[in-house]
């Protein structure tokens, strides 16, 4: 994998892990298309997914760092045995749907191998009925009515159901932070709390996965090419942070529809191109390449 590879892959990274048209799905068409799909490709996601954290943890600062102190002042209060799951704090029922909507992640740990199997195969039919699954969860998001509810009136069963949603996104194709914003404004969320959630709701997930990743890289000598990676992570934060931006802006003004658009047209190509090369049994660029 050279340089360019890693920059072209960190911009997909960064354009494609907010905006909710799947970073994973995009990333697996790349890598099919330019042969670099196999063994390592799913590691090198995984940590062009540390760079999108990055530029989480600087849109949301303010946030998160709000987020930290509640966490230690519950911590000090349970040794003070003055905690409870009864309050009123916006921060502290935040920080208790994080915890229940991470719980799910914990039952798709066992399909793991089989969705590696998938992103590392040189096949695309999956992805292209993942990208639909997308196009009409974001349907169906846009088309509800908007709510209002925020972390203090959010149930146990809403952080759970926004969770297993985020599960689904193990998927190639299938949009984490389209996911959790679509089942969240299906919920009755408001359009800001939704983003917001996803998003930093994202960080527990992708660093769990990111390390899970990288021992058994590690404990299976796969090696790795740094200089490409380290291109991908900072150009995936840097392109990140401004689509962050940009999906607050989008969902604010209810313009959420349009990757349903583009992620309903994806999928039907990445479909119809899966199905031509299983027929002809070619890569689908070696197919082009012989028309022309």
């Amino acid at each position: 994998m050279s340089i360019w590879d890693g920059l072209f892959q960190g911009i997909i990274q960064g354009a494609t892990e907010f905006l909710p048209i799947s970073s994973d799905g995009h990333l697996t068409l790349y890598q099919h298309l330019t042969g670099n799909s196999g063994e390592g490709a799913l590691f090198f996601n995984l940590m062009l997914h540390l760079g999108t954290l990055v530029a989480v943890f600087v849109a949301y600062r303010k946030d998160i760092w709000a987020l930290i102190k509640t966490f230690f002042s519950m911590v000090g209060d349970v040794f003070r045995g003055k905690f409870s799951f009864k309050t009123k704090d916006e921060n502290r029922r935040m920080i208790f749907m994080f915890v229940m909507a991470c719980v799910p992640l914990l039952a798709f740990l066992l399909v793991k191998d089989w969705v590696t199997a998938i992103t590392e195969d040189d096949d695309i039919v999956v992805e292209g009925f993942c990208f639909l699954w997308t196009a009409a969860l974001l349907f169906l998001a846009s088309k509800c009515v908007k709510g209002r509810k925020t972390a203090r009136e959010m149930k146990v069963r809403d952080a759970l159901i926004v969770g297993v949603f985020q599960g689904t996104a193990i998927m190639p194709g299938i949009s984490r932070s389209g996911s959790t914003i679509s089942s969240g404004l299906l919920l009755g969320f408001s359009k800001e709390y939704c983003v917001k959630f996803s998003f930093i709701l994202g960080i527990p997930a992708i660093l769990g996965a990111s390390v899970l990743e990288a021992r058994d890289a590690f404990a299976a000598g796969l090696e790795i090419e740094w200089a490409p990676v380290l291109v991908g992570i900072i150009t995936a934060a840097v392109v990140g942070y401004l689509c962050i931006r940009l999906i607050q802006y989008l969902v604010a003004s209810d313009k959420f529809i349009i990757f349903s658009y583009y992620t309903a047209a994806l999928g039907l190509v990445t479909l119809a191109a899966g199905i031509l090369e299983h027929v002809w049994g070619s890569n689908i660029v070696e197919l082009v390449s012989r028309l022309f």
